[in-house]
C-alpha cells in the first residue's frame, strides 16, 4: 500500500494541474473581455468622461481582481504542461518554454497594475480623469498586455508546439493550431482587437487534452 501511494499521487497531480489550466483560461478570457469593455483602446481623450460610468469602473475592477488568480493558475498550468511533456532532451526549447511563461506572468501582472493606476491615481473618485494621465495609463496598460505579454505568450505557445511535435505528445491538429495562434499573437496582437483571446482559447484546449490524456490507462512496465 505504501508503494502504491506515490504512483497514485503522481497521477493525480497532472489532473489537478490540468484543471488549473482550464480555470486559468477562463479567468484570463474573462479579464480580457472586461478590460476591453471597461478601458477602451484607440479612442481619443473625448471618451475620458465616459470612464466615470459606474458600469465601466466595475467591469475594470472585476478584471483586475481576476488577473492575480489567473497568474497563480497559470503557474500550475506550466507545471501541468511540463509534467505532461515529461523529460525533454532539447534543453534549449524547454528553457524557452519555462522562461516565456514566467515573463508572460510578470508582464500580465504589470499590465494589471498599470490599469489599476488609471483607476486610483489618475483622477479623484467620481471625477473624469485628466487627459494626459488617461492617455498615458490606458496606452501603457494596453502596450504591456498586447505588445509584450501576448508576444511572450506566442513564444510559450510556439515552444510547446515544437515540443509536442518532436515528442508526439500532442495531436497534430493541436500542434498546428498552436503555431497558428503563436503567429497571430506575434503579428496582430498589437493592432487587431480581441486577438489576445486566442491565447486563453488555446490554453483551454491544451488543458482539456491533458485532462483527457491523464485519464487514459497507461501501459504497465511488463506490457511495454
Amino acid at each position: 500500500m505504501q508503494e502504491q501511494r506515490p504512483s497514485r499521487q503522481a497521477l493525480r497531480t497532472p489532473r489537478a494541474a490540468g484543471l488549473a489550466g482550464v480555470v486559468f483560461a477562463l479567468l484570463l478570457a474573462a479579464a480580457m473581455v472586461l478590460v476591453r469593455l471597461g478601458l477602451p483602446e484607440g479612442a481619443g481623450t473625448g471618451t475620458a468622461p465616459a470612464f466615470t460610468d459606474a458600469g465601466r469602473r466595475g467591469a475594470l475592477r472585476a478584471a483586475l481582481a481576476l488577473v492575480p488568480f489567473a497568474g497563480i493558475f497559470f503557474l500550475w498550468f506550466i507545471g501541468a504542461v511540463r509534467t505532461h511533456v515529461g523529460a525533454v532532451e532539447d534543453k534549449f526549447v524547454a528553457t524557452v518554454l519555462l522562461g516565456s511563461g514566467l515573463v508572460f506572468t510578470a508582464t500580465m501582472l504589470a499590465a494589471a497594475a498599470a490599469a489599476d493606476a488609471v483607476l486610483v491615481v489618475a483622477h479623484p473618485a467620481g471625477l473624469p480623469p485628466l487627459p494626459a494621465a488617461w492617455d498615458f495609463g490606458r496606452h501603457f496598460a494596453y502596450t504591456l498586455m498586447t505588445g509584450y505579454a501576448m508576444r511572450m505568450a506566442a513564444v510559450f505557445v510556439s515552444s510547446m508546439s515544437v515540443i509536442g511535435h518532436r515528442l508526439g505528445v500532442l495531436p497534430r491538429w493541436l500542434t498546428a493550431l498552436g503555431f497558428l495562434v503563436a503567429l497571430a499573437l506575434l503579428l496582430f496582437s498589437s493592432n487587431v482587437p480581441w486577438v489576445e483571446l486566442a491565447f486563453p482559447a488555446w490554453s483551454l484546449l491544451l488543458s482539456v487534452h491533458i485532462l483527457v490524456a491523464s485519464r487514459r490507462p497507461r501501459p504497465r512496465p511488463d506490457e511495454a
